[in-house]
């Protein structure tokens, strides 16, 4: 029995690590290598700008940081992670006053879906679970 486990725990690592990323995800990350976003706003009457959204990418592509803004200043602050598969692994939540106020842990099926999405409190108590379902039809 302990030797069909290993069989089958080795079989599932190996899905995993050589899970094959799609030519066109590979391409967009290409594009988007150390890429910093602004999107700004401008009042139509008093032309007063501001900046609106801001998104970050890493050295490989991926997005490691967005931060909604108003008028004001910062609304939402979010901060990406990933796993040694490029996938989300988890993401930190911040407020206006960038401090955490949710964390969000991801797993995901044999195939690249996102499974489960686990929020979390600062604190690290789990506050909800969220299950993924996927129907195709035919």
């Amino acid at each position: 029995m302990k030797k069909f486990l290993s069989i089958i725990t080795c079989a599932m690592i190996a899905i995993v690590v050589f899970a094959e990323v799609s030519p066109e995800t590979l391409a967009k990350r290409a594009k988007r290598k150390n890429l910093v976003v602004k999107e700004w706003n401008t009042d139509a009457t008093t032309r007063t700008k501001w900046l609106d959204h801001l998104t970050v990418y890493d050295s490989e592509g991926r997005k490691i940081e967005e931060i909604e803004y108003n008028l004001y200043g910062q609304t939402q602050r979010v901060v990406t992670k990933y796993n040694e598969e490029s996938m989300v692994s988890e993401e930190v939540v911040y407020n206006e006053k960038n401090v955490p106020v949710r964390i969000r842990k991801y797993e995901y099926n044999e195939n690249g879906t996102k499974a489960k999405q686990y929020n979390y409190l600062p604190n690290g108590k789990l506050y909800s679970t969220k299950i993924y379902e996927y129907n195709f039809a035919d």
